[in-house]
């Protein structure tokens, strides 16, 4: 029987393939950016529906970018900013080595 790999041990291999450090950083901004619209809605107390309505948008699509499932353009983020009562601010940040 196969012996198992540590996590650890599997994240380094996945990650030393072509193009994984991209992959994994657009799956990273797409989440951060899904869950910093739903913590918003819910403090607005308003359903995914309502989100929607108020953005130009259908269910489904507030659902899957929550979810982090789509990357967002500019328009779109500053739709969900104004209908969630903020003001996009988009920053760059200095690069880190991660472990």
């Amino acid at each position: 029987m196969a012996e198992r790999k540590a996590w650890s041990d599997k994240r380094a291999e996945i990650m030393s393939h072509p193009g994984a450090r991209e992959g994994y950083e657009a799956a990273r901004i797409r989440f951060e950016l899904g869950e910093a619209v739903r913590r918003r809605r819910e403090e607005l107390d308003l359903t995914q529906a309502q989100l929607a309505e108020r953005a130009g948008l259908l269910q489904p699509a507030v659902a899957r970018f929550e979810a982090g499932g789509s990357m967002p353009t500019i328009p779109l983020l500053e739709r969900l900013a104004e209908a969630l009562e903020l003001r996009l601010s988009v920053t760059f940040e200095p690069l880190r080595e991660t472990g």
